[in-house]
């Protein structure tokens, strides 16, 4: 087997087997063995549940002074409000000002929990480095998200005072299950408490469910009709999402020595498919979502085949 076929069939082992989870979780959801109150639920119990258990066995197990590094954390940081610019840019684009919210948030907010843990967990075996991705992406995207959608609100008579947009802000950071999972995790490894085996076994058991449930779970929530409407617009902030942002600061997190589950950490924060909970908050805010609904579905459709060429090229290129 030549080297353009083994990281051919590498790229593919990586991502096919997480999308046919996602395609699975759409089957289950045709033949009506999931239904809607119950994907919705699976959603909060993977969310709320799962993958902190699946951050917190992973850090809490592991040398914190051996994962923990800065450079990546402030470059996840850097970037991420980097690409957030770049989205307010593009929002301006459109005429439509209300509307410009759900652009911006849909356009730099990735599945970093989800995608970002089942890619690293599938090529690596473990997701330290995802967790400090998440660190430096998670807490701004909510931040960012809160007072964006705000601001360009279309409920113009029910602005929020700055005391009520930051205390709202705030808990979404501090309550964020995830957020909590890693401070937890973090806290474990570098006081060094023993975990009793009967613990540990089922934080694992509940770990070992996070990746296949997220996947099933999200393929479950894909719904084609949600596609239509909004289609010029949400093919931009795909083309932004899952190709811009990528071509852009790939080559300098390489430049900079990110390198394997770092550099794949880094990937998906750029170029995995916006997530689901941007609809949720859009609508939490007064937006219709269309927007937001129609990238989700696009970005979670498109980027199979995106990351995969991504993940090959870095392959090729001997960065993997």
């Amino acid at each position: 087997m030549n080297a353009f076929t083994q990281n051919l069939v590498f790229s593919l082992n990586a991502t096919v087997p997480i999308f046919l989870l996602m395609v699975l979780g759409t089957f289950f959801r045709k033949i009506h063995l999931l239904d809607e109150p119950t994907v919705k639920k699976l959603n909060q119990f993977v969310f709320k549940a799962l993958l902190p258990a699946l951050l917190f066995k992973d850090l809490a197990s592991a040398d914190f002074r051996e994962i923990w590094d800065t450079k990546l954390v402030l470059f996840c940081l850097c970037t991420t409000l980097c690409c957030i610019a770049i989205a307010i840019l593009f929002s301006l684009l459109h005429k439509n000002k209300t509307e410009r919210g759900e652009i911006i948030q849909a356009s730099y907010r990735s599945s970093a929990a989800v995608l970002g843990m089942a890619f690293v967990n599938n090529i690596y075996g473990t997701s330290t480095m995802a967790a400090l991705m998440i660190i430096g992406t998670v807490p701004l995207y909510n931040i960012i998200a809160v007072t964006i959608l705000s601001i360009t609100s279309p409920d113009n008579g029910e602005k929020q005072s700055k005391k009520t947009l930051f205390i709202k802000t705030a808990k979404e950071v501090l309550t964020n299950p995830i957020i909590l999972g890693i401070v937890i995790g973090l806290l474990w490894s570098t006081l060094k408490i023993p975990q009793p085996e009967i613990f540990s076994k089922t934080v694992s058991y509940l770990a070992n469910m996070a990746t296949p449930l997220s996947l099933i779970a999200l393929g479950a929530s894909f719904k084609l009709h949600d596609v239509k409407g909004n289609t010029l617009i949400s093919f931009g902030v795909a083309a932004l999402k899952l190709v811009v942002f990528c071509a852009i600061f790939l080559p300098v997190s390489i430049w900079l020595g990110f390198r394997d589950e770092k550099l794949i950490s880094i990937l998906v924060m750029l170029g995995s498919a916006t997530t689901g909970s941007c609809f949720v908050m859009a609508k939490n805010f007064g937006h219709k979502g269309t927007i937001t609904a129609c990238t989700v579905m696009l970005t979670t459709l498109l980027s199979a085949f995106t990351l995969t060429i991504w993940l090959f090229i870095l392959k090729m290129l001997g960065y993997i």
